[in-house]
């Protein structure tokens, strides 16, 4: 008999610890050939004395097996292409039979389904477990002292939880992954769609430059009263040329700006003649 994982023979290792699956017939399952799966000699789960076996040797057709007593596996759900459920019941008669497991196969793979007494009874061992660490931890925070009794010292808690704080701030943090091609280039196209279908408004103060904008260039100048257009000219600062003393018309025109100037100006005090 072929050892289990641990150790011992399949027969006696718990068969919810255990799967099986045949890697050449994974990629050809469907309804039609998933007991002939299940009937392979290497799977632990098959029960070679079963109805089902009797039917094989023979080549006659499975549904002979609802009028034969004993064991057997029918097919109980389908879910092709993933899921399979068989089951294994001792039948009485065609029209009576006691279920006595049931097997799943997942993509391939066989596992049994662990009854209700082994689902209560993997409930209530964790259940215990953590209600002992909890009430192991809780203990351990209890203090005594003859005059103040006993009382809760969390301050061991406190470093430790100080500690590991300060070990998760050294650790790097985790790179982000970089987006491919194709995601900046979808995003891309359904922000510009978005865009296209829902403009963004323009801000309130550049739309009163452009209207006060609009209004310079519309009217450039304003009636007055009596009819006439006043136009309104903006006064800049003119720079003030550099002039060529050699030029003629330049002469005359610093002449006179000089004898502007000898005419503004007024005349010096008179000087008294010391005796």
């Amino acid at each position: 008999m072929m050892p289990g994982r641990l150790g011992l023979p399949i027969a006696q290792e718990n068969p919810l610890w255990i799967s099986w699956h045949d890697s050449n017939w994974i990629p050809i399952l469907n309804p039609a050939n998933i007991m002939e799966y299940f009937s392979e000699k290497s799977n632990p789960f098959y029960d070679r004395t079963c109805n089902n076996e009797i039917v094989r040797m023979q080549r006659q057709s499975l549904e002979l097996l609802g009028n034969m007593t004993g064991v057997e596996y029918i097919l109980l759900h389908v879910q092709d292409p993933i899921l399979y459920v068989i089951r294994k019941q001792h039948r009485y008669s065609p029209t009576e039979a006691t279920p006595l497991a049931d097997y799943y196969i997942i993509a391939g793979t066989v596992y049994q389904a662990p009854d209700l007494a082994s689902v209560f009874n993997s409930r209530i061992l964790s259940t215990v477990h953590h209600l002992q660490s909890a009430f192991e931890e809780a203990s351990s925070y209890s203090r005594y002292h003859p005059s103040k009794g006993y009382s809760w010292d969390f301050t061991s808690n406190k470093a430790l939880a100080e500690k590991n704080k300060s070990e998760k701030s050294k650790e790097t943090p985790a790179k982000e992954e970089p987006s491919s091609l194709f995601q900046r280039q979808r995003v891309d196209m359904l922000l510009g769609d978005l865009l296209r279908k829902f403009p963004l408004p323009l801000p309130q103060m550049h739309q009163t430059q452009n209207a006060s904008h609009q209004n310079q260039n519309g009217n450039t100048g304003t009636n007055n009263a009596d009819g006439h257009d006043s136009v309104n000219i903006k006064q800049e600062p003119v720079e003030h040329a550099s002039i060529d003393p050699n030029d003629t018309g330049a002469g005359l025109l610093i002449s006179g700006i000089k004898e502007e100037t000898r005419s503004d100006m007024k005349p010096p005090p008179e000087k008294k003649i010391k005796m």
